[in-house]
């Protein structure tokens, strides 16, 4: 099978952190990132979650929301039903 080399840039700091890493492991970088391919391939998926911060992005609207209606009626929230707000927003 031929081998090919692959350039990835990287912070130098991680890579000297990563490359402290795979000492302690046993391994160089080259392995672990064979390994990294290896699975990707064998899995069909990255080993990781891959996600966005939608969550703070959910939070947000809806705290610009609260902060409308607070600033658009005269109707006040006790303390205890904000928090229970919020909590029914984080869930």
């Amino acid at each position: 099978m031929e081998s090919l080399n692959l350039n990835v840039r990287v912070d130098a700091n991680d890579k000297k952190l990563f490359e402290q890493f795979c000492n302690r492991v046993g391994m160089n970088v080259s392995t672990a990132v064979n390994m990294f391919i290896k699975a990707v391939l064998r899995e069909q998926k990255l080993p990781f979650e891959v996600k966005t911060n939608t969550f703070d992005d959910t939070i947000y609207e809806k705290l610009k929301e609260a902060e409308f209606e607070m600033n658009h009626t005269s109707q006040r929230y006790s303390k205890e039903e904000i928090l229970e707000s919020m909590n029914h927003i984080i869930r």
